[in-house]
């Protein structure tokens, strides 16, 4: 099975802290380290992590950070023929993260403002993939192009509606599988009475609900609606656990083409858990053989 990404690809600097700054505060770190990621790009290394083949569109500046962030996907696998080079810096990440695995980012975009197009190349990847996964930290008339570019081949689209933003109708009508938490939730359905599922709904077709450390909820137009638990971890570093899972969700989604979506959503919720183990991005996604064990672990003899 085979997945394309357009997305972002930053430099995460991160930081840990006992605890998270307030408004106007200085508090002294702890360990500082520099680790690959952008939400697009750590999505592209856990589904190639997870089995798919993956091809990555997205952009990188001149600066220094550039070779870092192309050889860290090349490495794990991800092709990246769509990835290009322009001008100026790339993106930056800036990320604390407290003792109790809690974090806040702050991203300067930088190159991923620049992606502003799709290549002929790019739209054949696309047409030729399984599942077409994207984010929102590249702008987003390439979204658009990129979905629309899916709906015509037949190509579905997954949406991890990240960082929240209202979207149009444009691109909500070319989603075939929208992943939002529950803030994200709030956001695209335009409701704050903490219940969006039915609000979105009437907006696309399927919405995965990511919960944390509570799992995950599924809902469709069918009317089929799930819950499912996270496995019980030890929490180390959450920054990628949402990546991890919706890169999961997309492999599991094209492997079994929709099909049976408890199991697929009970493998994503182990992706993302057997992330939020280790410390750091991208060097924190799972392979499927941590998935798988975890999986097994957690659920093995559930119906």
């Amino acid at each position: 099975m085979s997945v394309v990404v357009v997305g972002s690809t930053n430099l995460d600097l991160v930081v840990t802290t006992p605890r998270l700054p307030r408004p106007g505060e200085t508090v002294l770190g702890e360990n500082f380290r520099t680790v690959p990621g952008g939400k697009g790009a750590n999505q592209a290394v856990a589904a190639a992590r997870a089995g798919a083949a993956v091809e990555f569109v997205g952009a990188v500046g001149s600066d220094e950070f550039a070779p870092v962030l192309r050889d860290s996907l090349a490495g794990a696998g991800v092709g990246v023929r769509g990835l290009r080079t322009v001008a100026g810096p790339s993106g930056v990440a800036l990320i604390a993260v407290d003792g109790a695995a809690e974090n806040f980012i702050v991203v300067a975009p930088g190159a991923n403002g620049a992606l502003t197009d799709l290549h002929a190349d790019d739209r054949a990847a696309i047409a030729a993939a399984d599942v077409l996964l994207l984010q929102l930290e590249v702008p987003l008339p390439t979204v658009v192009a990129a979905a629309g570019a899916a709906r015509a081949a037949g190509t579905t689209v997954v949406l991890n509606a990240a960082p929240a933003a209202t979207l149009p109708g444009e691109l909500l009508d070319l989603v075939d599988l929208l992943v939002v938490n529950e803030h994200e939730a709030t956001v695209v359905a335009g409701v704050d009475d903490g219940q969006p599922l039915d609000a979105l709904l009437k907006l696309v077709p399927r919405v995965v609900l990511t919960l944390g450390a509570r799992g995950a909820a599924y809902a469709d137009r069918d009317g089929l609606r799930l819950r499912v638990p996270a496995p019980r971890i030890e929490a180390v570093d959450t920054t990628a656990a949402g990546d991890a899972f919706t890169g999961a969700l997309a492999v599991g989604w094209a492997e079994r083409g929709g099909a049976d979506v408890e199991s697929i959503l009970r493998w994503a919720c182990a992706a993302g858990a057997a992330c939020a183990q280790r410390p750091g991005a991208s060097s924190a996604l799972p392979d499927r053989a941590a998935i798988d064990a975890l999986h097994d672990a957690t659920y093995r003899g559930t119906p």
